[in-house]
């Protein structure tokens, strides 16, 4: 029987969690936000570290347990903003320093995925789609490989980038869908730029056109939220489609905050009822960013026996820009 803790930090959020032989029992989270414009990383790690142990306290309330029945703490040791990737990291050292137990970095893409498990997918692709990051991935060969992503920006952060010029403070997200769900209504679709080079898509150029259209005054923010987002959610559905039957899987799992999304959801439901495709997506609190997941995946490290002694955890660092598909998978049961 293994407690594990997890700690997530890569960006606008800190959160963590608790996971008690493959079930989680806690997960608390507190984010940092602006009114106008986007994430300041120190801004967003100042908040990190005032709010550290505040979350750090409730979640150990939420799981009922006591600090000394910790067994392991996991950690965010990339992608993300290194600001705030740091204050996650030297927490979890001084946890693991005053409790004597090991530690787990965990990557933070990866995550997103395995906590899709919950839902009892088996072997899927993955749409991952959050702030930085937007990729197709699937596990071949000892490896989560990257069959497409973003090749300028991440589609989080081209709606927050959207909302940001528009006027809308941050997080974007749940206002520009609001916003999509109103044109919707009217269905005044505007034609946007559609770059799709295989499973890899372009967005710079939408979002040049968007900002465009929005100096203009001629288009409301209702149009051209839903042009938006009926525009780029066909270009993601189009590629996780191609990901699919390149890789001859039958299971689509949706992750990351962008996946909140109804209209995304709705979308890839349709495509994968066309195909008889099985489609999974987490409920909302487990595809935005939060401490669970990091003790999830967490857990399953620790069962197969990989861990960081507490006397070596000077030897870890954070990796800010650690690619998915530079992970070892030592943990699956196949290459044990």
């Amino acid at each position: 029987m293994a407690i594990v803790l997890g700690i997530e930090s890569t960006a606008h959020t800190f959160g963590v969690g608790v996971v008690k032989d493959g079930k989680i029992i806690s997960n608390i989270k507190d984010s940092y936000t602006t009114k106008k414009g986007g994430i300041i990383p120190l801004e967003s790690a100042k908040h990190h570290e005032i709010i550290k142990k505040e979350v750090y306290s409730k979640a150990l309330k939420e799981a009922k347990i006591k600090e000394k029945e910790i067994d392991a703490v996991a950690f965010s040791q990339g992608p993300g903003l290194s600001p705030c990737l740091l204050v996650g990291i030297r927490f979890a050292k001084e946890i693991s320093k005053n409790l004597n137990i090991p530690l787990i970095p965990v990557n933070h893409c990866i995550a997103h995925l395995e906590v899709g498990k919950i839902t009892g997918t088996k072997d899927p692709v993955m749409l991952y789609v959050s702030g930085a990051n937007t990729q197709i991935i699937a596990y071949a060969s000892q490896k989560f490989r990257v069959f497409g992503e973003t090749l300028d920006v991440g589609v989080g952060n081209f709606i927050d980038n959207f909302a940001r010029y528009s006027g809308i403070g941050f997080p974007g997200g749940p206002i520009v869908e609001k916003l999509a769900k109103e044109g919707s209504k009217r269905k005044n679709f505007i034609e946007l730029p559609y770059t799709v080079k295989g499973m890899d898509i372009a967005l710079s150029g939408i979002l040049t056109n968007l900002r465009q259209k929005i100096e203009t005054g001629k288009y409301s923010l209702e149009d051209l939220a839903y042009s938006m987002q009926e525009t780029v959610f066909a270009m993601l559905v189009e590629t996780a489609e191609r990901a699919l039957a390149h890789t001859e899987k039958n299971e689509l799992l949706l992750g990351g905050g962008v996946s909140c999304n109804l209209r995304l959801q709705e979308m890839c439901k349709i495509m994968c009822k066309e195909r008889g495709t099985k489609f999974f997506c987490p409920e909302k609190q487990f595809l935005m960013d939060q401490g669970a997941m990091i003790a999830f995946l967490g857990e399953i490290i620790l069962k197969s026996g990989i861990k960081i002694k507490p006397e070596l955890a000077d030897t870890l660092d954070i990796m800010p820009r650690q690619r998915t598909d530079e992970v070892e998978v030592k943990w699956k049961k196949e290459c044990l």
